[in-house]
């Protein structure tokens, strides 16, 4: 069930119907649940089993490591969790990549090889799988009381507003808010009425609205164009390709986001920011604390500082900083070409470490803090995070090596690119406009905030202009968001 679709609509209107009618509280949080596990169900039917395996098992076992005194047999159970979560994550993720991965060697051996299995990957099964996992090891770690209630639980890992594609939620952010409503003896409905988030809600559901279905979809057009068949384009129109797909990505991820913050907000609900306009970033570290937030800080605390982060030798930190980014490319897909994003991302990190490192004097400079100096770090780090773009959207080896060379080696032709320009002039003044949105945002900080703060009637002239660009612009067909598909 896409959030852009008529289906949701409707589905979501229901739901927020049956909060305000039926006020009770323990009701409430029984039927977000039920309604939690339909929203699942009609994405992924029988696929919910995997869900529902993952909540048992972890609610189980965290109250036993809770319980027990024993730390060999806390780290056992943990080694339960982590093997029953992974497991079937890789299973489903991981399996026919593996065996594709065989039949290369077999062919070139000259040997018979495996059918594929042809797996259907569940819906944010990426996604729950770290969620459940976090929770785990927090309670593994002393630094979370296990929840006593099973339905309780239960709805922190379905909550449907970020249950198929994030933001990644820790169970130390949500389980309180729950336990806040019950203890406070006020139902949702009566927390939404005195909740100014209220508005602050529906704006974000209208702006990632707005970036998926104007902007996203839009642009998306230009970059499979582009991208089809990148070989013989000039190194302009990959430029094109590549800065269109990096916006086109981020206004289809971050829509996703907002919707899910947004509608979270409407039930009540606090879940964390997951972008933070990212192409200002100024540094790889700083790309990273505006990027995919939930799942960075998950990779931090539950990855890098579990390998020993920074604590050890130099060498050792580079090591971990390109395990890391390797792993969180592997994450987002079984193939080559999001490894190689990933191991370029780690070697950003580690290279800007390096630096830092050996000529702290230099990286701390005062120039970068003037307003060239600042333009000058965006820049530079903008360059290399949309050359990592090329990997991330082009799997075929020879294209992306193509893409690449002529991303890094220009060679000034532009007729071409021209074509492009004059053929998809609509999608590229798209393109323009959600770049100067782009800023405006970073000039204004919390943009949305801001205009939910608007007076009533500009703030609805507002949400009615981004219906009407919606309705003017629409491509015509509903496409999945992009990080369905991890």
């Amino acid at each position: 069930m896409l959030f852009n679709s008529l289906e949701f609509i409707v589905f979501f209107a229901l739901v927020i119907t049956t909060i305000v009618v039926i006020k009770n509280r323990k009701f409430q949080h029984l039927f977000l649940l039920a309604a939690s596990y339909f929203f699942f169900i009609f994405s992924s039917n029988y696929l919910v089993s995997l869900l529902i395996f993952s909540t048992v098992l972890d609610f189980y076992i965290a109250q036993e490591i809770w319980k027990s005194t024993d730390s060999k047999k806390k780290k056992r159970l943990l080694i339960i969790s982590i093997m029953g979560n992974l497991g079937l994550l890789g299973f489903f993720k991981y399996t026919d990549f593996g065996i594709s991965q065989f039949n290369s060697i077999a062919i070139a051996l000259g040997q018979p090889e495996i059918p594929l299995l042809n797996i259907i990957l569940p819906i944010g099964i990426s996604f729950y799988t770290f969620q459940t996992l976090s929770y785990t090891i927090d309670v593994y770690r002393g630094n979370l009381e296990p929840s006593k209630s099973f339905k309780e639980f239960a709805l922190f890992v379905a909550f449907f507003p970020q249950l198929v594609a994030g933001p990644i939620v820790r169970a130390k952010v949500f389980l309180p808010q729950l336990r806040e409503k019950m203890e406070s003896g006020l139902g949702l409905y009566q927390i939404i009425i005195k909740n100014r988030n209220l508005k602050f809600g529906i704006t974000l559901v209208f702006i990632g609205l707005m970036k998926k279905m104007f902007f996203a979809d839009n642009i998306g057009n230009l970059v499979d164009e582009i991208f089809l068949s990148p070989i013989g384009h000039s190194s302009l129109s990959i430029i094109l390709g590549t800065v269109a797909f990096g916006f086109q990505i981020y206004g289809d991820f971050s829509g996703y986001s907002d919707i899910a913050i947004g509608a979270a907000l409407i039930l009540g609900f606090k879940i964390p920011q997951n972008f933070n306009k990212p192409y200002f970033a100024t540094s790889p570290v700083d790309f990273w604390r505006r990027w995919h937030i939930s799942l960075s800080t998950w990779l931090r605390d539950y990855l890098y500082i579990p390998l020993g982060g920074n604590k050890k030798s130099k060498s050792r930190t580079y090591l971990n900083l390109l395990i890391v980014m390797f792993l969180g490319g592997l994450w987002h897909g079984a193939a080559w070409n999001f490894v190689v994003w990933g191991l370029l991302h780690g070697s950003y990190l580690a290279i800007h470490k390096i630096l830092s490192n050996k000529f702290p004097s230099i990286t701390s400079h005062p120039f970068f803090k003037t307003k060239i100096g600042l333009i000058l770090s965006i820049f530079v780090t903008q360059y290399f995070v949309f050359l990592a773009w090329i990997p991330f959207r082009v799997s075929d080896t020879e294209s992306m090596t193509y893409s690449i060379q002529k991303y890094i080696f220009l060679d000034f032709q532009i007729l071409d690119t021209i074509t492009y320009l004059e053929s998809h002039k609509i999608r590229v003044m798209i393109l323009i406009i959600f770049v100067i949105f782009h800023f405006i945002s970073y000039k204004k900080g919390n943009l949305p905030l801001l205009i939910s703060n608007w007076k009533i009637e500009y703030w609805f002239m507002f949400l009615v202009g981004i219906i009407l660009s919606i309705l003017f612009f629409y491509v015509g067909n509903s496409e999945d968001f992009i990080y369905f598909q991890f």
